[in-house]
């Protein structure tokens, strides 16, 4: 099988786990804490970082080997001995990437904007070869991920978006990926085993077991740039969409506003990549009697999106073998909260296998 290149957006904790990932599984070997070793004929081996961009002025120009593990990325690292790249870190666009708040924090907390003059993005993309690009920008970048996203469709790529800005999802832009024969995979990642899944099986377990879900909250905390820039609530509307509608989507019945709540809730720095999510749920069972649901997850945030992302891009690679361009439906459901159809995770995962195998085309 032919490599798969890759430009990534954004060289923060989640670029450093998945490249770390890349490095480990290529090192040692073994399947653990993959969901799929192979996808497609391709391993996480065949994966091959060609482009990275950011604007802070300790990743720009350093090597991507080393860009990973400078501040303020904060995440574990599982794997240090990550070989020399030769991928240069170009200067992106700012646009709405750099929350107002963070020139308020110590550097080793938060973005410190390069002042180098852009890159030509598109012809970065198209002189290294890539031909996937994936989003890891801040939450709350609408114009920023727009202008990658256009930037894709110009460099002739294809594009994961991880973050929650509706560009998979919408449809004139689905359009546009499917007028140019591009696929595009989005929209906000969904990780291994995140507050997100959980919850969204949670609901689907009352549901199956005729438990009526009256009220239900997730309140997360975490300590990396990710929740500090979430500090802004105003970068928050589509985050708060994404995360509610997809476990709403796993619901028979609606239920009011004002009883449901899922969203970052605050900054805790001494947690740094640690993310620590609490969920509740109420709800009436046999006989009408209450039942209450009372959850803690704590995990790594970035290693844990990361191991869904590397399926993304595999699938994302085998559209682009097969010439299907457009929303990936089955992979979006699958690996995202916002995709633009929703699906239980069981009958998700069933259409991944099947696109995989080419019974579906999308």
């Amino acid at each position: 099988m032919s490599k798969i290149r890759i430009g990534i957006v954004g060289i923060g904790n989640c670029a450093s786990s998945l490249i770390q990932g890349l490095e480990y599984y290529k090192d040692k070997g073994e399947e653990t804490g993959l969901m799929h070793p192979e996808l497609g004929g391709y391993k996480l081996s065949d994966i091959k970082v060609v482009a990275a961009f950011d604007i802070d002025e300790r990743k720009v120009g350093r090597d991507l080997s080393e860009a990973l593990f400078v501040e303020p990325n904060c995440t574990k690292i599982f794997y240090p001995h990550v070989p020399y790249y030769g991928v240069k870190v170009k200067m992106g666009k700012v646009l709405d990437g750099v929350a107002e708040h963070m020139k308020d924090y110590p550097p080793n907390r938060a973005f410190r904007v390069s002042k180098e003059n852009p890159c030509d993005i598109v012809k970065e993309l198209k002189e290294s070869g890539a031909e996937i690009l994936i989003n890891y920008l801040p939450v709350g970048s609408e114009e920023g991920t727009r202008f990658y996203a256009q930037v894709a469709l110009e460099a002739g790529v294809g594009f994961v978006n991880c973050i929650p800005v509706f560009v998979a999802s919408d449809k004139e832009w689905g359009e546009k990926f499917t007028k140019k024969g591009l696929p595009i995979v989005g929209d906000d990642i969904k990780a291994q085993i995140g507050a997100t899944i959980v919850h969204r099986v949670l609901t689907k377990l009352f549901v199956d077991r005729g438990v009526k879900v009256d009220r239900t909250y997730q309140l997360n905390v975490g300590g990396n740039t990710d929740f500090l820039n979430m500090i802004a609530r105003n970068r928050l509307r589509s985050k708060k969409i994404s995360k509610t509608e997809a476990v709403e989507s796993q619901m028979i019945e609606a239920i009011s506003p004002e009883n449901i709540y899922i969203g970052p809730s605050d900054y805790v720095p001494w947690l740094n990549d640690n993310k620590v999510c609490f969920i509740r749920m109420e709800g009436k069972e046999f006989g009408n009697v209450p039942l209450t649901l009372d959850l803690r997850l704590s995990v790594e945030d970035s290693p844990n999106s990361a191991g869904v992302v590397v399926d993304a891009i595999r699938c994302c690679k085998i559209a682009l073998d097969r010439k299907v361009g457009g929303p990936l439906i089955s992979i979006s459901s699958y690996a995202m909260k916002h995709p633009p159809v929703q699906y239980s995770d069981s009958e998700a995962k069933r259409r991944v296998e099947d696109f995989i195998l080419g019974k579906i085309e999308r």
